[in-house]
């Protein structure tokens, strides 16, 4: 893990100007706002439960699986196969990820997001693109908006791209934000490193031999996102991300303490608690309808605001 020094404080807000007429998410002013704007009240039958059941997502321990030992590669491979037939969420703890990076992503990304609109808008994502800086969908959508902010880029395995996130960040926002590249690109290598794991033991599972996912993976190009859900006055009226299901063929996504994920499972919304030493792996629609898995769509939301790194 590459040592990284701070980020450069950026400018108050007072040299920010906003001229934009449009609704705009600045959680900077909306937090001092008694109520929130009408956008983001959501309706009554899908606004945030309160006391859902826990979801009982299986804990895979990949400490034996990564050192080597058969036994336990069958076992998590095991554990990982039933999950996906039931839901297609499970936790993955031992899993070689360094703490301290991941400690690293969850700082960057509040320095980022804790950053006036204007700075965090050089990033701004462009219409029909996929990367970059977003502020809700208040350019997309005049209802039911989410509340939270995000910053996506992408990460490719390719030996050509190895620097493709920092030089990103370098690009997008200037030298000043090169410790963010830093440690993303960094995050970004572990978590290709980790599905690639992930990809062996549902090729396992599936019985089609370890290797089968993971050569085909590889080169996997994907895309992190930093979802960041600023503190809500009225978090019972809202949602940080509303029901939806993932493409891709894998999230790995880690929470940080706050929670509010839930699956929809068996017609009702299943809570999964945070752990901060885990993380939550989902296998999306584009693996499902390819594999075994075919007859299982997951649909999930964020029901109160929180903030994590996932990819």
């Amino acid at each position: 893990i590459t040592k990284v020094p701070p980020m450069p404080q950026a400018p108050k807000n007072d040299g920010c100007k906003n001229e934009q007429k449009s609704l705009v998410f600045d959680a900077s002013v909306l937090r001092h706002e008694s109520d929130i704007p009408t956008q983001f009240i959501w309706p009554d039958h899908e606004k945030p439960l309160v006391n859902t059941r826990a979801l009982d997502v299986p804990l895979v321990d990949l400490g034996g699986f990564l050192s080597g030992d058969p036994l336990a590669a069958a076992e998590a491979s095991r554990l990982v196969g039933e999950a996906c037939e039931k839901h297609g969420f499970f936790l993955v703890v031992n899993h070689g990820v360094d703490s301290g990076l991941v400690s690293d992503a969850h700082r960057f990304m509040d320095l980022f997001f804790e950053l006036p609109l204007c700075e965090k808008q050089k990033a701004q994502r462009k219409v029909g693109e996929h990367c970059g800086y977003a502020s809700s969908f208040t350019g997309r959508f005049s209802s039911k908006l989410p509340w939270k902010e995000t910053l996506s880029f992408r990460y490719s395995a390719e030996e050509s791209s190895c620097n493709i996130v920092d030089e990103y960040f370098r690009n997008t926002m200037g030298e000043d934000f090169s410790p963010l590249g830093t440690v993303y690109q960094d995050y970004c290598n572990a978590m290709s490193t980790l599905s690639l794991g992930i990809m062996e033991l549902l090729g396992m599972s599936l019985g089609v031999g370890r290797a089968h996912y993971k050569e085909f993976f590889e080169e996997n190009n994907s895309i992190m996102r930093l979802n960041y859900y600023p503190p809500c006055q009225k978090p019972d009226l809202t949602l940080g991300t509303g029901p939806h299901c993932d493409p891709t063929s894998l999230t790995i996504l880690h929470q940080d303490t706050v929670g509010g994920l839930e699956v929809f499972v068996d017609n009702e919304w299943r809570s999964i608690s945070p752990n901060l030493n885990a993380f939550v792996v989902n296998i999306g629609d584009t693996f499902m309808v390819c594999d075994a898995f075919s007859s299982l769509f997951s649909i999930y939301k964020i029901r109160f605001p929180m903030k994590w790194p996932c990819i």
